[in-house]
């Protein structure tokens, strides 16, 4: 089960409250006011775990409750500060309020303060003055904050793989990798993400995304679009794969449209390819209304196209990753 999309609530502790004392020492008639400070309440601190690959834990739990700081004591004893709350998350973690829809943290590494702990009450010591030297009042503690959030999770890959159901992208992803997608001859034979490693030489490597396909009306949530769109934000370059076997025109226009249609133009100016696939079944004109857009043509069977593929990408991947190499400058 690949669980992307979970609605939680968290609740930060509480702060512990100050107390009313007074310091009843031997041979000290008037003490005076004693009373400690009470301990700031737990926090709900989000933290990214790069082990983590899903938000399957959220599935099962989706109440998050720190602990209340400790009431002030007397002597002037300051209440013990609770510890904060950590929840770890999987690297690509986007962290949302439920009621504002406001994008709270994109967590990539580190981690987010999403529910702050409570302030802790100030004793009666703390209220002592030349004008009260025997305060008998302290203040509770603050509560905790308490927040509904939405965590969704986006891969993070280098090369995201776009395109409608049985294009052929588990079928590229089993070829250019070790990835084990399933491969059947239906629509969404792909039901969750699946990562594959490519490796070329000299020790280059390149993560690949394959995610749900994408149907006309994807960015309306129809068929399983809004969980591909949410994946493909994150991918350094897209693939758009085309069935050349199928109708190559309508294909590529769905598509851009969809892309274009998401998320105000997020997607619109992220580069890519333009790929037909199926190469070894295709028509000549099939071949032709990609090649005259720019694109490539591929088959994952017989394996044309695709190392002349993956170097062109590896070097548009590079060029993100790290700028222009200085011989393309020069040219």
């Amino acid at each position: 089960m690949f669980i992307d999309r979970v609605k939680i609530r968290v609740i930060a502790g509480d702060g512990g409250n100050g107390i009313v004392a007074f310091r009843r020492e031997k041979h000290v008639p008037r003490g005076g006011p004693s009373g400690g400070d009470g301990g700031r309440g737990g926090s709900i601190v989000f933290r990214v775990d790069p082990m983590m690959t899903t938000l399957i834990d959220f599935y099962y739990i989706n109440t998050y409750k720190a602990k209340k700081g400790v009431a002030g004591g007397g002597s002037d004893k300051t209440g013990a500060n609770a510890e904060d709350y950590i929840i770890k998350v999987p690297p690509g973690t986007t962290i949302i309020d439920e009621e504002t829809k406001e994008v709270l943290c994109d967590l990539v590494e580190g981690e987010f303060i999403a529910a702050k702990g409570g302030r802790g009450g100030r004793g009666n010591a703390s209220f002592k003055s030349s004008s009260n030297r025997a305060p008998r009042f302290a203040t509770e503690g603050t509560p905790g904050e308490e927040k509904r959030l939405i965590i969704e999770l986006k891969l993070i890959a280098d090369i995201g793989l776009v395109g409608s159901p049985n294009a052929g992208k588990s079928t590229f992803l089993a070829k250019v990798s070790s990835a084990k997608p399933k491969i059947a001859e239906y629509p969404f034979t792909t039901l969750e993400p699946n990562l594959g490693i490519v490796e070329l030489s000299n020790e280059r490597r390149m993560v690949i995304s394959d995610v749900p396909g994408i149907i006309e009306g994807a960015h309306q949530g129809k068929g399983l679009g809004l969980d591909f769109l949410r994946h493909v934000e994150r991918n350094l370059l897209l693939f758009f794969f085309i069935d050349l076997s199928g109708d190559v025109v309508n294909d590529i226009d769905m598509i851009f449209n969809e892309i274009d249609q998401y998320s105000d133009g997020v997607l619109k100016n992220k580069p890519y390819f333009l790929i037909g696939t199926k190469a070894d079944i295709a028509t000549p004109e099939s071949i032709e209304i990609i090649k005259k857009r720019g694109g490539d043509i591929i088959s994952s069977i017989t394996g044309e196209g695709i190392k002349n593929l993956m170097e062109k990408a590896y070097k548009v991947i590079d060029e993100i990753r790290n700028g222009p190499k200085e011989d393309d400058v020069r040219k």
